[in-house]
């Protein structure tokens, strides 16, 4: 019987990629997210793809829709928890408060819920056991300018990850974490044009094909559940991320 995961934010960037990868390696894919339009090109002449709209902010269409698919497949064995939103640089007081609390909500609150429904499924299914992956980001480790809310997301990322992965181990559930630097997506394309410095200079960055991710998770996912991958950095090498600042 083919693995099966739900990966969420699978209509673009890393998840879209993510997506395409599991469906190359013989896996049964959900493909999550709001747009339904976008998954569905995804999903396009795979038969193993599950399109799957939902938001993940909404607890109980996440329940609906992981149990959807766990029902189709008979068995989910990971999720990908990689939605998420990102804001314009901005020091902490030109946030505005509203725009903090949604991306919170999607970056860890989503992750939160996502985790919490398939923990559930995982915990209660036979056999028991699975694997959560969370996208975290370098940023989970040395900020960049600007960023108070989305680094903040991805520091709680983190400590969800560890969490999970102490409360899944009496019921074979692994839980670890990706962290992406300048991976080249849609989002990722205004560092080949200049990204703000701590120093205040403008600068090009380097960036990496986003499939090194894909196969990252697709490496992950594929261990048996006696190993664990518990955080994971794939960055393009030239990046300023080491020594950053």
């Amino acid at each position: 019987m083919a693995q099966s995961i739900i990966i969420t934010g699978a209509g673009r960037g890393v998840g879209k990629a993510t997506a395409e990868a599991f469906l190359e390696a013989g896996w049964n894919v959900g493909l999550m997210g709001r747009t339904g339009g976008l998954l569905e090109e995804v999903a396009a002449g795979q038969e193993r793809a599950l399109v799957l709209p939902c938001d993940v902010r909404d607890e109980s269409a996440v329940a609906e829709t992981f149990g959807k698919a766990a029902s189709q497949w008979g068995h989910l064995d990971a999720i990908f928890n990689n939605a998420g939103v990102s804001l314009l640089s901005a020091t902490v007081d030109e946030i505005e408060v509203e725009a903090w609390r949604n991306l919170i909500d999607i970056n860890l609150t989503g992750s939160f819920i996502c985790a919490k429904v398939a923990f559930s499924i995982m915990r209660a299914q036979d056999p028991q056991g699975g694997r959560i992956i969370n996208n975290g980001s370098v940023s989970a480790y040395v900020p960049r300018w600007g960023s108070a809310a989305y680094t903040a997301s991805k520091h709680a990322i983190t400590g969800l990850t560890r969490s999970i992965s102490l409360d899944g181990r009496p019921f074979s559930i692994a839980c670890g974490q990706i962290d992406i630097g300048n991976a080249l997506t849609d989002m990722a394309a205004k560092m080949t044009t200049g990204m703000p410095q701590a120093d205040g200079e403008v600068k090009v960055e380097t960036v990496m094909d986003v499939a090194h991710v894909a196969s990252s998770v697709v490496h992950m996912a594929s261990l048996p559940l006696d190993a664990n991958v518990q955080f994971m950095t794939v960055m393009a090498t030239n990046m300023p991320y080491i020594g950053r600042g």
